[in-house]
């Protein structure tokens, strides 16, 4: 299952902001003056019908998850890193006291 939805008309996409809640999927949605907000758990308020503004938020949208998962690939390698140190620290005491 998804970690969350991006939706960019909920009233167009009704049935998906449905399906969504009814698993608890969290839902992300562009949401116009048209649409219900109380359905959408984080509303980024936004003309969903112009293309210009579609394609700008979209990309930010996008642009944010890339960074988002090069940071989390860069935690996971220092976490790992920091876990090998450890692990051959102990080693080399382990050694030592044997």
């Amino acid at each position: 299952l998804p970690v969350a939805l991006f939706i960019v008309d909920p009233k167009k996409e009704r049935i998906a902001v449905a399906e969504a809640r009814k698993i608890s999927i969290p839902i992300v949605a562009i949401v116009d003056t048209n649409c219900d907000p109380d359905e959408i758990d984080y509303v980024i308020p936004g003309n969903d019908d112009a293309i210009r503004a579609i394609k700008l938020i979209t990309s930010k949208i996008a642009d944010a998850i890339m960074e988002g998962k090069e940071t989390l690939s860069k935690v996971a390698a220092e976490e790992a890193e920091k876990t090998a140190v450890e692990e051959k620290i102990q080693q080399e005491e382990a050694g030592v006291t044997e």
